[in-house]
């Protein structure tokens, strides 16, 4: 997935904010709070962190391409960083981005999820 494709395909989510930050990350928000940001390769490959449940935490840290992401999980963050997975796997990143949101929209108020049409 290039930087193009994914920012489509998280704009596309619902109540979703984009910015650029953290030196020229595009960092993916719902509802003021982080669910994905690609950049922070040091490869020249494009790399999506993204945050996860315990168990996929557990499971993608140990994947060839996953690594625990840089700076969140140091800090004890459940978040993780694709950064070398091979072409044609663009559904898997695509399931993870999506369970990302939804987990950060469930962390939201009550009253922020329905003012924002995810309740």
């Amino acid at each position: 997935m290039t930087y193009d494709e994914y920012n489509q395909f998280c704009g596309a989510l619902p109540a979703t904010s984009h910015v650029v930050q953290w030196g020229g990350a595009h960092v993916w928000k719902v509802g003021g709070k982080v669910f994905a940001i690609g950049g922070w390769s040091k490869a020249g490959k494009p790399a999506f962190s993204f945050k996860v449940s315990d168990l996929h935490y557990g499971i993608l840290q140990e994947e060839p391409g996953y690594r625990p992401a840089p700076y969140l999980a140091s800090r004890g963050m459940k978040w993780i960083q694709q950064y070398d997975v091979p072409p044609g796997r663009d559904d898997e990143l695509q399931y993870y981005l999506k369970e990302s949101h939804r987990i950060v929209s469930l962390g939201l108020t009550k009253k922020k999820q329905k003012e924002l049409g995810l309740a």
